[in-house]
């Protein structure tokens, strides 16, 4: 028998994450589904290893040549059966409660072709997205739908599936605006039940670049011109409203900035010069200890030759006195009478010492 929910998960290079996301499917309160994982020409060695032979329950595999994320959410449609159909991202998860809230929401409520909630990011950032209506006009002003709204099968068929076109982003954005363009009615469950990664690399980052998000703001206005020449003054008013807060907010900064900022920057720089002059008094103060230090060296070295100086000045005096008495005493011998008396015998004795008596 066909399941109840069909839930497409498109997948290129995204392995690293998968099991993630089909966990969280797994996981639901509401177990009346089948998992359809498209992989989109994978060229990374992770996701195609993981991919050449996963098994989960409920939960099959299927191959395309690499034509994009709109392209291979629609080949995921074709080859499923659920009334209802679930686009979930490779990177993102789903609440456990989920399909639960969102087959109810559309099973009392025939008139109603999908089912939106409010999303919490993860990842690089968190924040909660939170808005509240997603027909005309604020639809087409910003996308209030999140990508992994349950939506009907035909309602899907009924608008022709995703543009396939569009392999730069919002194709999801682009979508809903077909459905409620045709007619279709929408509704936005006011619960968390969507979680979406934010991470380096991801579509609604690089989307985002080089004007890219504005340029295809542009092609929705065009591909919908009637839609948006219809709601034009709405729009206007929209925006208007969105510029008077986004001033208001930024007069608030302002303020902010005068009443905390602002006395709070005086106070860091003047704490910022109180460290540098203590800085500069302790450079100060080390270079005159390392002055000190060397005059001190100086000092102890010049003391050490004076003493050294006077030490030899005593030595030299000590031998001179020495000296001189010897001499002294000399003297006082030749002039003693002994010397005398024997005055003719040292004389002999010298003679007979050189030889010549």
């Amino acid at each position: 028998m066909n399941p109840t929910v069909s839930v497409v998960i498109p997948c290129y290079n995204l392995g690293q994450f998968l099991d993630e996301a089909v966990k969280s499917v797994l996981d639901q309160t509401y177990q009346d589904f089948e998992i359809l994982i498209v992989d989109d020409g994978s060229t990374d060695e992770q996701t195609r290893t993981l991919l050449a032979n996963y098994q989960r329950p409920k939960t099959r595999v299927i191959r395309t040549e690499n034509r994009g994320l709109p392209a291979a959410k629609n080949a995921g449609a074709a080859a499923t059966s659920g009334r209802y159909l679930c686009m979930l991202d490779a990177d993102d998860r789903l609440d456990r409660l989920y399909m639960e809230k969102s087959v109810a929401a559309l099973d009392n409520d025939a008139g109603c072709a999908f089912v939106s909630h409010w999303l919490r990011t993860f990842g690089d950032e968190t924040h909660d997205w939170t808005p509240e209506r997603c027909d005309f006009p604020a639809l087409l002003d910003v996308n209030t739908v999140n990508g992994a709204a349950l939506v009907r099968r035909q309602a899907l068929e009924a608008v022709g599936g995703f543009d396939e076109s569009m392999r730069d982003g919002c194709e999801d954005w682009d979508f809903w605006i077909s459905l409620v363009e045709g007619g279709h009615r929408g509704h936005i469950l006011p619960e968390v039940l969507f979680h979406y990664r934010r991470r380096p690399g991801s579509m609604s980052k690089t989307m985002v670049k080089d004007a890219g998000h504005s340029r295809l703001y542009a092609f929705l206005a065009r591909k919908h011109a009637d839609a948006f020449r219809s709601h034009l003054g709405a729009l206007v008013a929209r925006r208007s409203r969105d510029e008077a807060t986004l001033r208001e907010h930024l007069d608030d900064l302002d303020l902010e900035h005068h009443a905390w900022a602002a006395p709070e920057l005086a106070k860091r720089r003047d704490d910022l010069a109180a460290a540098e002059r203590m800085v500069r008094r302790h450079t100060e103060r080390l270079e005159r200890q390392a002055i000190d230090a060397e005059l001190t060296v100086t000092r102890e070295t010049a003391a050490r030759l004076e003493t050294a100086r006077a030490e030899a000045t005593a030595e030299a005096l000590r031998f001179h006195a020495e000296a001189n008495r010897a001499t002294a005493e000399a003297a006082e011998l030749r002039r003693s009478l002994s010397w005398r008396i024997t005055q003719p015998l040292r004389w002999v004795a010298e003679r007979f010492r050189k030889g010549r008596v």
